[in-house]
């Protein structure tokens, strides 16, 4: 049996609240999967799982940045939509209408999420499913790229970005493919520019990580869930996840524009090859 780099237990311990931390703060918003992160340095260091639940709370860590980042965005998207309701003369605006983009394109990774709930928190979990799909989603990033022409502005947007980019982000439910990763691919896809497809990506998970992490929050003390965790650790360990989530999302925004997604599968694909071989040599267990 595989055995740990760390000692192991039913009660998170304090240096793994703070490590899940600070990998849930760097790579929540960046194309390379939070959840696959988190999954990996938790099998590798600790031998165990510590659960879909835990990082859906400490989610809520990263969730806090976006709104307090794209504040002014949100309050604009938001009263726009409002005043659209109940004023048909102001629903032509680019606030109203992606007020309704967001919502349309957050159904489809909440009903998704809803009924495979019992599913995405086990079977989807195996690291075999992570390592394998850290690389070939990678390739998807490249292609996007490629034949993504990059034109289009974010007051371009139209429903059917919406739905599409929706049904991509649900694809996030499997550790390893990325949230930001599916949704900015799609985005570019549909010949987004990179700053439409990230700035938009970050609004569309908005409501889907805050109803993930709310509803989460029970089952991350109990020990059915992964290893149980206390209400500080999960405090401090949002608190951190916010830092340096709020400092990704500043870097990735300036990333990219001038540099391309397909520079992030030069550190997926590695990665999921060595936890392939951890995995066939023994050393760490699916």
């Amino acid at each position: 049996m595989p055995t740990p780099l760390l000692e192991a237990s039913t009660d998170m311990s304090w240096l793994q609240t703070i490590v899940l931390s600070i990998v849930q703060g760097l790579t929540e918003f960046l194309p390379v999967s939070s959840s696959g992160h988190l999954r990996i340095v938790s099998t590798l260091f600790w031998g165990e799982d510590a659960g879909a639940s835990f990082t859906a709370v400490i989610q809520l860590g990263t969730e806090l940045a976006v709104l307090v980042y794209f504040a002014k965005d949100i309050w604009q998207i938001a009263t726009g939509w409002l005043r659209g309701i109940l004023d048909k003369a102001l629903r032509d605006t680019v606030e109203y209408r992606m007020g309704w983009m967001v919502i349309v394109g957050t159904l489809p990774v909440s009903v998704i999420g809803f009924l495979g709930k019992d599913y995405i928190r086990d079977a989807l979990r195996n690291l075999w499913y992570t390592a394998a799909v850290l690389i070939l989603f990678s390739f998807v990033f490249i292609a996007a790229e490629k034949f993504g022409n990059k034109r289009r502005e974010a007051h371009e947007l139209t429903m059917r970005d919406a739905v599409i980019m929706g049904l991509a982000q649900s694809l996030a439910l499997i550790p390893g493919v990325s949230r930001s990763g599916a949704t900015i691919s799609s985005g570019l896809f549909l010949g987004q520019k990179r700053e439409t497809a990230t700035r938009f990506s970050f609004l569309l998970a908005i409501p889907a990580v805050l109803a993930s992490g709310l509803f989460s929050l029970p089952d991350a003390f109990a020990p059915a869930a992964g290893q149980s965790a206390t209400g500080a650790q999960l405090f401090v360990g949002s608190a951190i996840a916010f830092a340096l989530g709020y400092a990704s999302i500043a870097w990735l925004l300036k990333f990219v524009s001038g540099h391309s997604f397909a520079w992030f599968a030069a550190w997926r694909i590695p990665l999921g090859l060595v936890v392939m071989v951890l995995l066939a040599t023994g050393n760490i267990a699916a």
